[in-house]
């Protein structure tokens, strides 16, 4: 089974449930259980709500990542608790179909949730981004959220809107976020590029 390196499609495969977290200095193991496990392999790279971890150990139907303290820095994983539900993609295999869009496992900043609205069968949901990142969002552009490719939409220049599908809202973690909580965001790697050639010029 081939894969390209580090690149993922923001399609969530799974979710996994961490079981323990063990702090060695400055750096957090997390122990994870989920039906993937039996399908992974040390050192395979897998997509834990949005951020690029490094599998180091599997045993049964858990295993075993670590984040370093940048890492910890940049994202939410701090905010989780033993007992956390995580939204898990394995890389992209050569030869599949790309029905999100590219995503690298790199988290660009924190988002917090500002509002929740229940739409009659969809969920709105808005949140709120340091403002150095506005140039990164545009009206129907990509997004990550905590690892699900989403569509914005109702953009402000700190905040931007997402609609939430049943299927997505059932089968990921975005059901568990309440106002004030932090996910992980990361903009779309395309408009990366392009802000900055134009800041080069």
């Amino acid at each position: 089974m081939i894969y390209f390196a580090i690149m993922f499609t923001g399609i969530i495969e799974s979710t996994g449930t961490i079981k323990k977290i063990i702090s060695k200095g400055t750096n957090k193991t997390f122990l994870v259980e989920s039906a993937l496990s039996n399908e992974l392999k040390i050192d395979q790279s897998v997509s834990h709500s949005g951020v690029c971890l490094t599998i180091e150990a599997v045993n049964g139907n858990s295993y075993q990542v670590t984040a370093i303290e940048e890492t910890l820095k940049k994202t939410a994983l701090n905010e989780w608790v033993t007992g956390s539900i995580i939204n898990l993609e394995r890389c992209l295999q050569i030869g599949s179909r790309l029905d999100g869009h590219i995503v690298q496992g790199h988290v660009d900043c924190v988002g917090i949730c500002k509002k929740i609205k229940e739409r009659k069968g969809s969920w709105e949901y808005e949140f709120e981004f340091p403002k150095k990142f506005a140039g990164l969002v545009i009206e129907k552009g990509s997004i990550t959220i905590n690892g699900i490719s989403l569509t914005v939409f109702n953009i402000r220049l700190k905040s931007f809107s997402v609609a939430i599908i049943p299927y997505t809202y059932l089968y990921t973690n975005i059901k568990d976020i309440k106002i004030g909580d932090k996910v992980n965001l990361e903009f779309d790697l395309i408009g990366k590029y392009l802000l900055r050639q134009l800041e080069l010029k």
